[in-house]
């Protein structure tokens, strides 16, 4: 059986999308699925996953939808989960890459195992053991 393509796809601008992509494969594990180059070089769209998940991501040059680089935005809004199986593991690792830890390493009281950390840029990556779609929400 085999399941149906994700529909729902975060995406990021970074100021620098070179040094996202070197710290993202190497502090929290993703892999590189594909990276578009503009003809300088300079990234232009980058895809990696981590799991069965897939994040995308490129530079921040404002553009047609005027993002700005999450450095530049001082507080924020959003972040990304990422289901993990081994919470522990993917923590000692991160911080050994240097990774901010903006949420230490703690059981929840619904069941996971959860820390936050920062990428060089200041989005918040989260990472636990809860599943959203293996849980039935409460009725009411």
């Amino acid at each position: 059986m085999s399941m149906p393509l994700p529909s729902l796809y975060p995406f990021i601008h970074y100021a620098d999308p070179e040094a996202a992509l070197r710290f993202l494969k190497q502090a929290f594990g993703c892999e590189e699925r594909v990276v578009y180059r503009k003809p300088d070089g300079a990234i232009a769209h980058a895809e990696l996953t981590l799991g069965h998940g897939l994040v995308m991501f490129g530079g921040a040059e404002g553009g047609r939808l005027k993002m700005a680089a999450s450095k530049d935005v001082p507080l924020k809004n959003q972040g990304i989960y990422v289901v993990v199986t081994d919470p522990d593991a993917l923590y000692a690792r991160a911080k050994a890459a240097g990774a901010s830890i903006a949420m230490e390493l703690h059981d929840t009281d619904y069941g996971s195992r959860d820390f936050s950390a920062l990428d060089p840029e200041g989005n918040v990556w989260s990472f636990g053991t809860y599943q959203p779609l293996a849980v039935t929400p409460p009725k009411g």
